[in-house]
Order: structure tokens, then C-alpha cells, then sequence
């Protein structure tokens, strides 16, 4: 809800990358082995290769992520998939590939696409104001426009770490928001900015367009989602949570984030935590909190989705190859402002991120104990997915240097690059 800091980026939408695989994979991996690095000119999807991400993936674990989904689809029909994780986090749950997960703020590029296809069958204009379609709902909302939430330029702020809301993220308060409320308690953005002229990410713009939505089509968010987007695509493992509850008799990925204590040393300096404020769930060792059944709900539009990471790469893919929207509408998708904190620009619910082995298209999410990365190339042919059991945990230095070493060598990988080196800096 969206390689994690707790920047903007992070409160609640980084959200970044999971768990799992054991070390060579059946078939897709069969002759994988830790021994050899890739030679210089050896196809970055070698063997070698593979096991070198593998090994990056438990390096992560290890140091931080705690678990890790990696899945990287070349287009060749052959996804290299992999999942792995700290020793002690299988007393919870032994991780694999396609384990559900909370994808966070990807699902705001679901929501932006939704709105996208009301826009070529001209039920919504991007120039459409807030006040037109909710009005009396959001302050200064008749200077605001469609465009303006999708790309994160409305002046909104943000309500995720406000007093009022700050107890039902961390799992500490037991209560269901609706939309209105959240959009009732966001403030204005720090220092005010006018609408249309800064990029300045906000959950509160996509809570507003899943209203306007609804508004527009006479469905609920959950039905649009199904009717629009999982059902044509076969996305049998993805839903919109409703609550808490993960499906009976279903995998599903365990969270993870620092106790009370260990999450207010992390975040000094950057968030002022009232005492003893940290996430509810049991205890669990190295000072960490279960948090698997902290309830995403309230993040509805902005970051309510569950998904697989094949599920969701298979989303990512139709969109970026034009299958669910028209040229037109993914072509405005596509325009960015620029985002130097996402590692591009923002378009519409799409980020641009440029990476060392070259630009990619897709979204990041975070939520507690929660965090994807997922994009394709700019053809839709390819796609990388990241998922990690932490959201807030992976802010350590150590821990964020390692993931995000995983994630340039998965994303390298994708793109059919030479990887970088497997030593993380920072």
C-alpha cells in the first residue's frame, strides 16, 4: 500500500516484496546449484543465475525480510519461482511460491484501471471534479480533479498516521472505517500545496476514486473488481479483503513487524511514536510480532486486494499489453509526474521506476507485515514480483540493503540483463 522506508512510499503502500522457495525447485529449477556464478556473456536466465537469486532471496531472509516470494517470468513459459525465509518462521508457516498475500497499494493500479475503462466508455472524465461525484465529501474538493487523485497531485495528505487512525493500523484498535470516515480525518498536506501542482503520495485519493466508482457504475468496488479484472483474467487466488479472515483451507503468507519497542528505536528520527505504540498480534522471536491478522480492509481501494504473486503478474502483464485498456487510456496511464522517491514518475495508479538494467512498469505495497513489488517491461512480455513478510522491519539498514539487492537481481534478471553484484551497499 505500495523496497520499503517510511516515506510516503511507505505508509502503507510500499510496499514491497515475501517468501519462499526451498533452494532448487523441481522442473523450473532442476539443475540449479550454489556453486558457479554466471560467466561473463551467460544468458542472465542460467541456471547459475537462478541459484544466485536464491541465495540473495535467503541472504534477505536472513538479515531482515524474514520471507521472501520471488518470481520472475522472462516470457519464455518457464517462471523461475522461488520462496524463502528465517529459519524460526517456519514454527508459523513453511512459505511457498503461491502463497496469498496483502499486495497492498499495488492495488491502486486495479482501481486506476477501473476508472480508466468508466473513462473510454465516457461515464467518468479525468477532468471531472471531486465535488461533481462526491460532494461535501473532501475539503477544497470542487479544485480537484479525477486526474489529480489517480496521480497523487490533488494537496490531499494523508490519513494513514494520524492519532485517530494510528491504533486500527497497528492492530492496536478493533474497528471498521468506511471510506467517508477516513476522507473525514484526512488533513491537509504539510506545508498546503495547491491542487495540480505537486506529487505527493496519499491513500485518501484512491479511498475517494473507489467512491466515485461506485458512485458511477451502481457496483460495489468488490463486484467491479471481479466482473472487471480477476474473473476475465482467471485470477483465482485474488479478492478484495473484507476483513481480517483468510480464506478456511487456504495458504497464506504470515506478517511480520517490530514490537513496540524495537519499531519506536526504528522509526526515531522520522515518525514520534507515543509510547507502547506497536503492533498487535502474538509475540514471536527476535523481537518480532505476528501480524496476519491485523484487518487491511479499511485500505479498501487503496490496498485492499489479496493476490499470488502469479496472479498478480498476470494482471500487470494484460494491463501493460493493452488487453484491459485501450492505447488511449494506457497511454495517459503512462504519463508521469515526476516521483523521485518511487525511482521514476507516477502516472495514473502506475509507477514508472528506472532501474539500472532499464524501466519498468508497476506498483509497490505495503501493509503490516506485508510488502510486494511487482512490474513488467514496457511490452507486457515480462515480469518480476518481490514479496516480503515485513513491511516496517525492512526500514533497518541492513535489511533494506539486502532486499533491495534481491530486487535490482530479480528485476535484472527479468529484463534478460546481466545482474549487478551480489554484495548490497548501504
Amino acid at each position: 500500500m505500495s523496497a520499503p522506508t517510511l516515506s510516503r512510499r511507505h505508509r502503507i503502500r510500499r510496499g514491497v516484496l515475501t517468501v519462499a522457495l526451498a533452494t532448487c525447485l523441481g522442473a523450473a529449477l532442476a539443475s540449479c546449484s550454489d556453486e558457479a556464478e554466471p560467466a561473463a556473456g551467460q544468458s542472465p536466465a542460467s541456471p547459475a543465475a537462478d541459484a544466485r537469486l536464491a541465495r540473495l532471496a535467503q541472504q534477505a531472509a536472513d538479515t531482515g525480510s524474514l520471507g521472501v516470494i520471488v518470481r520472475v517470468d522472462s516470457g519464455d513459459g518457464k517462471p523461475v519461482e522461488i520462496a524463502k525465509q528465517a529459519a524460526w518462521t517456519r514454527n508459523d508457516h513453511s512459505l511457498a511460491p503461491g502463497d496469498r498475500f496483502r499486495v497492498g497499494s499495488n492495488t491502486k493500479t486495479v482501481t486506476a484501471t477501473l476508472v480508466l475503462q468508466q473513462v473510454a466508455q465516457h461515464r467518468i472524465s479525468l477532468h471531472d471534479t471531486v465535488e461533481k461525484w462526491l460532494p461535501g465529501l473532501v475539503k477544497g474538493g470542487e479544485h480537484i480533479t479525477v486526474r489529480m487523485l489517480l496521480n497523487h497531485t490533488s494537496g490531499l495528505g494523508d490519513f494513514l498516521l494520524t492519532p485517530q487512525f494510528l491504533p486500527s493500523l497497528t492492530g492496536q484498535e478493533q474497528r471498521t472505517w468506511t471510506p467517508q470516515e477516513l476522507l473525514a480525518i484526512t488533513p491537509e498536506q504539510d506545508p498546503p500545496t495547491k491542487p495540480g501542482t505537486t506529487y505527493s503520495y496519499s491513500n485518501a485519493n484512491y479511498e475517494a476514486l473507489g467512491l466515485i466508482l461506485e458512485k458511477a457504475t451502481g457496483s460495489s468496488l468488490a463486484e467491479l473488481i471481479e466482473q472487471k479484472i480477476t474473473k476475465p483474467l482467471g485470477m483465482k487466488d485474488s479478492f478484495l479483503a473484507r476483513d481480517a479472515a483468510w480464506p478456511a483451507g487456504e495458504r497464506h503468507a504470515t506478517g511480520y513487524e517490530p514490537d513496540a519497542k524495537r519499531l519506536k528505536a526504528l522509526l526515531s528520527g522520522t515518525v514520534d511514536l507515543p509510547d507502547g505504540v506497536g503492533f498487535a498480534g502474538p509475540e514471536r522471536p527476535d523481537d518480532n510480532v505476528d501480524t496476519a491478522a491485523i484487518d487491511p480492509s479499511w485500505s479498501w481501494a487503496a490496498g485492499g486486494m489479496v493476490s499470488t504473486a502469479a496472479d498478480w503478474q498476470t494482471f500487470l502483464t494484460a494491463l501493460n499489453s493493452g488487453e484491459l485498456l485501450a492505447q488511449t487510456q494506457l497511454k495517459q496511464m503512462r504519463t508521469t509526474v515526476d516521483a523521485p522517491e518511487e525511482g521514476g514518475g507516477y502516472g495514473l495508479g502506475l509507477m514508472r521506476v528506472d532501474t539500472a538494467c532499464g524501466t519498468v512498469w508497476g506498483h509497490t505495497g505495503g501493509l503490516p507485515g506485508y510488502s510486494s513489488e511487482i512490474y513488467t517491461d514496457a511490452t507486457g512480455t515480462r515480469s518480476v514480483a518481490v514479496f516480503t513478510s515485513t513491511n516496517f522491519g525492512i526500514k533497518e539498514k541492513k535489511a533494506a540493503a539486502t532486499n533491495k539487492a534481491l530486487v535490482d537481481a530479480a528485476t535484472c534478471q527479468m529484463l534478460g540483463k546481466p545482474q549487478p553484484s551480489d554484495s548490497p551497499t548501504g
